[in-house]
């Protein structure tokens, strides 16, 4: 049985997550800003097997709270053995770049109050001297692109500051995994056309569960973006500059 933290758990992704680790009959503490959606996604998770499921309403644009759920979590778990960090947003590029308020918004959801949060569980973890802390991030911050460049700047952000947490806590037995990834379909991403390359939530919540099963250091979600983001971060810079992505 494994203890596990979710933060931002009313997102798709982050449900589906939380489906598999109840149907192993885990304890789960959930944390997002809609308690209704929370308090129904728990109904779900109790049926399907979960040992006990704990709520927290949380908005992580508010850094002043991010101790006390924190706290409050590993006290309800007796301990964490793995903290997922699955909130963010999706701004529209058009709408942000000509708005420094709205700028700054993108990044504080996307990668200061993920750093904030991330600072906090690390100590923890290195106190515990075991988990797993993993975060899902974007293959966005592989190559920062002009149509997305204010959300991929704040992903790259937060891959820098997992690195840096991976080379201080992997010797005190706690793995830190980035996950990255690609185009999913969900409601962030309603009104996107789809194709192809477009993954279902259940199929991304299937890698990063995996992913932390391994304690891979990184994963990119579906495999097959390790080869598109190989391609993407090795074009010269002439030819990518005249890519209209």
């Amino acid at each position: 049985m494994s203890n596990v933290l979710i933060i931002g758990a009313t997102s798709t992704i982050a449900e589906m997550v939380a489906r598999h680790y109840a149907e192993q009959g885990d304890r789960l503490y959930l944390t997002g800003r809609n308690l209704p959606h929370l308090e129904s996604i728990a109904t779900d998770l109790r049926i399907r097997g979960a040992r006990q499921v704990t709520l927290a309403s949380l908005d992580v644009d508010d850094a002043s709270r991010h101790e006390e759920v924190i706290g409050e979590a590993w006290r309800t778990l007796e301990g964490c053995d793995i903290a997922l960090i699955a909130h963010g947003t999706l701004p529209q590029q058009e709408q942000i770049e000509q708005d420094r308020e709205a700028t700054l918004a993108a990044f504080q959801t996307n990668a200061f109050s993920t750093i904030s949060l991330l600072t906090l569980l690390a100590n923890r973890f290195s106190e515990q001297g075991s988990g797993t802390l993993a975060v899902i991030s974007s293959v966005a911050a592989d190559r920062i692109r002009r149509s997305n460049y204010i959300y991929g700047t704040a992903k790259l952000a937060v891959n820098g500051y997992l690195e840096g947490l991976r080379l201080r806590l992997e010797p005190e037995g706690v793995e830190v995994v980035t996950l990255k990834p690609g185009f999913v379909d969900t409601a962030m991403t309603r009104d996107f056309s789809k194709g192809p390359l477009w993954a279902q939530p259940q199929q991304v919540a299937g890698g990063i569960v995996k992913a932390i099963e391994r304690g891979s250091s990184s994963a990119y979600i579906p495999w097959f973006w390790w080869f598109i983001m190989a391609v993407i971060r090795w074009l010269p810079g002439p030819i990518f500059r005249r890519l209209k992505i």
